[in-house]
């Protein structure tokens, strides 16, 4: 697994990692290629501030480091869009207007409610957050969005106690239907190796059941994403997730080179 496709640098407001920084330690730990994946935050919700970089810078800098390192390892031009239904424009508009290679599509709110915060947590039991977020992707998906795979499927998990199987249980029927329809619409979802560690969680986002659902329903297009913001944690944890995609039943996974997915043998 040499594929590293959610980084983040400061082109994001939470890391302060360079570019080259990430590409350096990249090669360190062997990989053939990442792609950076920096935030869009189109109208977030409150306390957070818009966030969007300049494509044309974004490329230019990527552009320098392929002169240097290009030989060395491949370095892709990506983002991670976060998805609410009244910015769909917005995030079209800048997914389309830039010459990238990946897009990840994440949820970090919904109902103009942040789940950092806990915001969306107020008036709710667990179960009822977990059903609404749910519901919020399953709209995402049915959107008309451009966008390579779904980032971090089950990511509310890292706001609240609640029993992961249980988690998969109560939610099945739509977790069902958002996977059929994104495996209709030929996108894909990643294995996020933030949970192992980073977030104390134990395993990956999404869990080893949600991605042999996703496997058994006929998805193909899984990417690997370490999700780092620092150096240190590139690749992190990636000998887990080969494991673990193994068990679950996947042959291959997947990088993408302008908008574009290929098929790596795991």
């Amino acid at each position: 697994m040499h594929y590293d496709f959610h980084l983040h640098t400061n082109f994001s407001s939470d890391s302060d990692a360079t570019m080259e920084a990430m590409v350096q330690s990249g090669i360190k730990k062997g990989l053939k290629e990442l792609c950076f994946t920096d935030h869009v935050e189109f109208d977030p919700a409150s306390p957070f501030e818009e966030e969007f970089f300049d494509p044309i810078v974004y490329r230019t800098e990527i552009e320098r480091l392929r002169e240097i390192y290009g030989d060395q390892i491949g370095i892709k031009m990506g983002a991670e869009i976060g998805y609410q239904p009244h910015v769909i424009h917005r995030m079209n508009q800048f997914a389309n207007h830039a010459d990238f290679d990946f897009i990840l599509c994440s949820l970090h709110s919904a109902d103009k409610l942040d789940f950092h915060t806990l915001d969306f947590f107020k008036g709710k039991t667990t179960e009822a957050a977990f059903a609404r977020y749910f519901e919020a992707y399953y709209d995402c998906v049915k959107s008309d969005i451009t966008f390579s795979v779904l980032s971090h499927f089950d990511f509310l998990k890292r706001y609240t106690a609640y029993n992961g199987e249980q988690v998969f249980k109560d939610n099945f029927d739509i977790i069902e239907a958002t996977f059929k329809k994104l495996i209709e619409k030929g996108k894909g979802i990643e294995v996020n190796t933030s949970g192992f560690t980073r977030y104390k969680l134990e395993h990956s986002l999404p869990s080893a059941d949600f991605l042999r659902l996703y496997k058994e329903l006929g998805g193909e297009i899984i990417t690997t994403g370490s999700d780092a913001h620092s150096p240190q944690h590139i690749a992190e944890h990636f000998d887990v997730a080969c494991d673990l995609l193994k068990a679950v039943g996947f042959h291959y996974v997947t990088r993408f080179e302008q908008m574009n997915p290929e098929f790596i043998k795991i």
